[in-house]
């Protein structure tokens, strides 16, 4: 069985977020556990599963994610990393579509091999700073925000400096309802399009050991949080977003009202075959 390695939302190797990609010739998937075993021994953020739909009049393949730990709902680096795979292999070019847990969603390549997902808009709902949130991150949170089926936990904090320099209590972050906690704050001046020549708007860093995963390098369905969020606040529908991880990623965001594309490029950088049944 091949894997690969592909680091998404990044144009060069070791950067960006890895995800591990396993493509099936042929349906269906193999059990559940078998899915968790192999992602589990790729130890990475997520692993893609993928295998083509030839009776499915709205998706072309169907695609599943799992961290080392669990079964996820969404996850945008390990689509676009599949999305990538599926146009280098010459298995799928232009638009293809995904029947997932979060229903039909598509990422279409361009010919430079950049990708654009299309993916649900996650609803954003002011709420009170939970208790122990400050703690647990370490910092004061300016606002916060539910991000509804997302499932995760979106803070706002006051710059680019406190983003960055966050050593969260990964204990205390388990013990919160929620699948991640995502930070954020615009981009420091001089850092965003109009203002300088980094070329973000703002940053980002997500926290989900929850989920088996401490710091996730870029998380692209974090993403359709942020869009709406700084889309709002800074009066463009298109923006783009640094993950502040060690990695770092960037991720170009356009909100289109219950819809959010993220653009991004990816690089493969292992092929593999797994020697041993799983």
């Amino acid at each position: 069985m091949r894997i690969r390695t592909v680091d998404a939302f990044t144009d060069r190797p070791y950067a960006g977020n890895p995800a591990g990609v396993v493509i099936w010739d042929e349906g269906p998937f193999p059990e559940d556990h078998r899915l968790q075993r192999l992602a589990n021994e790729i130890n990475l953020a997520e692993t893609a599963y993928a295998h083509p739909l030839t009776d499915d009049p709205e998706a072309d393949w169907a695609l599943r994610w799992f961290t080392p730990a669990t079964e996820v709902d969404l996850c945008g680096h390990a689509t676009l990393a599949t999305a990538h795979v599926l146009h280098t292999d010459g298995a799928a070019s232009g638009t293809v579509r995904f029947r997932t847990r979060s229903g039909i969603l598509t990422a279409t390549t361009a010919a430079d091999g950049e990708i654009t997902l299309d993916f649900p808009t996650a609803p954003l709902t002011g709420i009170p700073v939970p208790e122990g949130v400050e703690a647990a991150i370490g910092a004061e949170v300016v606002r916060a925000y539910d991000t509804g089926p997302l499932g995760d936990l979106l803070l706002e904090l006051a710059d680019e400096k406190t983003v960055r320099g966050l050593t969260p209590d990964q204990s205390a972050l388990t013990r919160l309802p929620h699948r991640c906690v995502l930070v954020t704050a615009r981009a420091e001046e001089g850092a965003a399009p109009g203002r300088g020549t980094k070329g973000y708007d703002y940053v980002s860093r997500n926290f989900a050991p929850a989920v088996g995963i401490p710091e996730d390098p870029v998380t692209g369905s974090a993403h359709t949080a942020l869009a709406p969020l700084w889309s709002e606040r800074l009066g463009s529908d298109t923006l783009t977003g640094l993950q502040a991880s060690a990695r770092t990623g960037l991720v170009r965001t356009t909100l289109r009202g219950e819809r959010t594309e993220l653009t991004g490029t990816a690089v493969t950088v292992l092929d593999a075959q797994l020697r041993a049944e799983f």
